[in-house]
Formats: C-alpha cells, sequence, structure tokens
C-alpha cells in the first residue's frame, strides 16, 4: 500500500484517523500497531511475518543485553541482535547480487553456476532494518533504557508512516511520545497540511516528470544530444528529490497528526554549496546514521587525514550499497566519496573564493552527474549519458513532450532554489513550521488543504499507479 493511492487516501487513511481517535488513549498505539501491520501485509504479505519475528526477537535480546552485566555476554547479545535485522538485509536484499558476481568469478575457472531462485525485496526493509540497529547500539551504550512493553517496541518499528521509506527515526528522538502524546486540533491541522503537501510534490511534480523521464532514457542514449541529455537528467533529479521528499513530508505529517514528532529529511539539497553541505542536506536521517554509526566508530575525523579519506570512503561505498544490490550504486557512493575528499583536500577553500551563488551551480552540476549513475543501472550505459552531458552536440536541442512536462519541471527548479532567497526561507517557513494559526488563517488552511487533497486524488485517478522510487531501497 503507498500514500499516494485511493486504497489509502479513501479507505485506510479514513479508517485508522476514526479508529485512532475514537479509542481511549490507552489503547491508541495497538491501533497504531493493527493498522501497520494491515498497512505492510497489504503489499508485502509474505514478509509479514518474517518482520514480526525478527522484530520481537529484537525487543527480548535488547533486554537480555540489558540485564546483564558481564560485557562478553552484553556483547554476544547485541552481536545477535544486530545479525537478525542484518541477516534479513542481506539474504533478501544481497542474496541475487552476491550469488550473480560469485557466479561471474567462478565462471573465469570453468566452474558451474550456484543456482539459488530468485529473492525479491520486500518493501523498506534498509528503512526498518537501520532503524532497529539504531535501537540496539543506543541501548548498548547507554543512551536510553530497553523498553517495557513489546507492543511500544514494535509500534516505534513498524509504524506504518514511516515504515517503508522513512525518515529513520532514533528512539531516544521519540521515546516520551511512544508512551505520551499531546493532541491538539492545531497539530491535526498542521500535520494534514505538511501530508498534503508532500503528496503534491509527489502526484503533481515526481510523476509527471517522472513520466517523461522514463521515456528518455528508454531511448538510444548513444544518438542522445546534449540539450535532451541534460533535460533529462534535470528531469529525472526533480523527480527524485520531490518524490522522495514529498514521501518525507507525508510521512512527518501523519506522525504529527498522531502526535509524533519524526525529524525532518531534507532541507533544500540543491542549494548546497558543497557536497558536504549537500549530504547535510539530502536524507538526513540516512546521514545521521552513517555518521554517529559508522563514520565515528571508524574514527571519523579524529585521526591522520589518510585515514579520515579512508572513512569517507568506506562510509559512502556503504551507503551506496545501501541504496542497491547493483555496481551502479556503489560506483555512485565513490564518486561522492571522491567528491568529499576533494572538498576536504582543499576544493571547499576554492568554493568560498568564488561566492555563494557559482558554488551552488557547480554542486548542482556534480550532482546531477551523480544521479545519472543512480538512475541508469548499466555502466556502460551510464557512462555514456553522462559523455552525451558533455558531448556539446545541440543539434536536436529540447525533447518533444507536453507543456505539462515543461510547467512541472520549471515549477520544480524554482521551488529547489526559491529559499537561497531570503523571501523564499520566510515564504517555507511560513508553510512548514508555523506554531499557530489565526482563526481566518486556520479556515484557510482548512480549505486549501481539502482543496488539495480532492486535487491530488482526481490526479491519481487519471494517471493511476505509481510507486515511490525509494521503496526498492
Amino acid at each position: 500500500m503507498v500514500f499516494s493511492s485511493n486504497v489509502f487516501l479513501l479507505y485506510f487513511l479514513p479508517l485508522f484517523l476514526i479508529c485512532y481517535f475514537v479509542c481511549p488513549k490507552r489503547f491508541r498505539n495497538y491501533i497504531i500497531l493493527l493498522f501497520s501491520i494491515v498497512f505492510y501485509a497489504w503489499g508485502a504479505p509474505d514478509f509479514i511475518l518474517w518482520l514480526l519475528g525478527s522484530t520481537i526477537a529484537n525487543f527480548f535480546l535488547v533486554k537480555l543485553m540489558h540485564k546483564t552485566e558481564k560485557k562478553p555476554l552484553k556483547k554476544l547479545y547485541c552481536g545477535l541482535a544486530i545479525a537478525v535485522s542484518l541477516g534479513l538485509l542481506v539474504y533478501y536484499k544481497y542474496a541475487n547480487f552476491l550469488i550473480d558476481n560469485l557466479n561471474a568469478l567462478i565462471s573465469v575457472f570453468g566452474a558451474n553456476p550456484i543456482r539459488l531462485a530468485k529473492v525479491l525485496l520486500p518493501i523498506g526493509i534498509s528503512f526498518f532494518t537501520f532503524q532497529s540497529i539504531t535501537y540496539v547500539l543506543d541501548t548498548y551504550r547507554g543512551h536510553n533504557e530497553p523498553m517495557k512493553k513489546l507492543s511500544d517496541y514494535m509500534v516505534y518499528i513498524m509504524m506504518f508512516p514511516q515504515l517503508i521509506a522513512g525518515p529513520i527515526v532514533r528512539y531516544c528522538d521519540i521515546e516520551g511520545e511512544i508512551r505520551h502524546r499531546e493532541y491538539s486540533s492545531n497539530n491535526c491541522l498542521h500535520g494534514l497540511f505538511r501530508f498534503v503537501i508532500g503528496l503534491s510534490k509527489k502526484v503533481l511534480i515526481a510523476d509527471v516528470i517522472g513520466a517523461q523521464v522514463d521515456t528518455l532514457l528508454a531511448t538510444n542514449l548513444s544518438v542522445m544530444d546534449t540539450g535532451t541529455a541534460w533535460i533529462a537528467i534535470a528531469a529525472y533529479t526533480m523527480q527524485l528529490y520531490f518524490d522522495f521528499a514529498g514521501y518525507s513530508d507525508m510521512a512527518i505529517g501523519l506522525g504529527k497528526m498522531m502526535g509524533f514528532h519524526f525529524p525532518e529529511n531534507f532541507d533544500n539539497p540543491y542549494n548546497s554549496a558543497s557536497i558536504t553541505e549537500f549530504w547535510r542536506r539530502w536524507h538526513i536521517t540516512l546521514g545521521a546514521f552513517m555518521r554517529n554509526y559508522l563514520y565515528i566508530p571508524l574514527g571519523g575525523n579524529r585521526c591522520s587525514k589518510r585515514r579520515m579519506y579512508f572513512n569517507l570512503w568506506v562510509v559512502f561505498l556503504l551507503s551506496g550499497l545501501w541504496h542497491g544490490a547493483s555496481w551502479n550504486f556503489v560506483v555512485w557512493g565513490a564518486y561522492h566519496g571522491l567528491w568529499l575528499v576533494l572538498e576536504r583536500m582543499g576544493l571547499k577553500k576554492f568554493y568560498e573564493k568564488i561566492g555563494k551563488v557559482p558554488s551552488v551551480i557547480i554542486t548542482f552540476i556534480i550532482a546531477m552527474v551523480g544521479w545519472a549513475i543512480f538512475r541508469i543501472e548499466d555502466l556502460g550505459q551510464a557512462f555514456t549519458f553522462i559523455s552525451r552531458l558533455f558531448a556539446f552536440d545541440f543539434s536536436s536541442f529540447g525533447i518533444k513532450a507536453d507543456a505539462q512536462f515543461y510547467t512541472m519541471l520549471i515549477i520544480a527548479l524554482v521551488f529547489s532554489f526559491i529559499t537561497l532567497f531570503p523571501f523564499g526561507k520566510k515564504m517555507q517557513d511560513a508553510v512548514y513550521y508555523k506554531e499557530e494559526y489565526s482563526i481566518a488563517g486556520t479556515i484557510v488552511a482548512w480549505v486549501v488543504a481539502v482543496f488539495m487533497l480532492l486535487f491530488c486524488i482526481a490526479a491519481i485517478n487519471a494517471v493511476g499507479f505509481s510507486p515511490f522510487i525509494y521503496f526498492r531501497f
């Protein structure tokens, strides 16, 4: 089940909200858990028992880990809890990739290939795996006490707003809200408004642009002219951002309606003046996970420069592999790791000399080239496409597309960069973070939210089903 579907918008969500607010507060976590199980089972019925089983196993392993005072035993329980989560991730996400590469290697020596039935990837497995790992390690490090109730832990891991595409929420960030939450009509309004903004990003912008991107990248890339290539990659750059950021907005909005405050996951990443800054603004919760649970334990930047560069490469190679079991994602991670190392070797000083706007333009171009590697799984085709970006062949500039595509692309570009200007930042803060509305403002916000929701539902019915890009990660 996806947020941008009639099943969710017209049946699941209204029924959930009615049950949630009608029942007494002490039962609301059970309502969340019940609906979350239904939500996940709708799209992945074959995996729901594995998800439930691993969640229950982790809960009791962490309890045992916390109770024991023997260091070796504590480490054993911690390792087992992580192994339960990572074991499922490795099997479901990387088994086919590992077997395919192993077969390619042994074929050189004339050995028979290893046979393995194709393993289907459960949606959202990377997100809830990382979330469970944060709980295990934070409890091991003493940052929080283990949860007392199994149902509360299951709510934390399986809560449907952020179950399948994040944001990755640390337990310490919502520890109090799992047990006790404040509710207000103002929070419901903010939550609904944020949800509708995210739905609009997804349905009205990302889906419209994405349809043309798929058409363009399905053509013969070796003969694509430079103008078309840049339009195609700019369109994919906008599609990916508005798709994923739209989902995060919806998750944060749903959480707020329920009384939770999930962390922000995007902060205008294309306004960045360096790749280092880009990764502080793009998929913020994944960046925080990689920093807290991988980069810092490796030594972070509290070591020699050579070791620091090595740490960055390791983090981004694994970050690339986290996004998908394919070599293009590994290369994409290495590509970003290279730019991060170059910035620490002196490139950042160059950015400071040329100023904010030129630096933002350069960073945006670097990011777009990276997205070409990310989008096109065949590395040969990806590099062919990148060569067309810099072929300076403008023989047939422009693409045959309807006005709606160009309109949405322009709107996406405008809203991606508008916060570079003070009025744009002020406008965004008023829409996203305004604490209180006047009576007139409340009426206007409700009317706008309902109107946009109905408009999005109409668009969904006209266009059809469109899954979120990050579901497969």
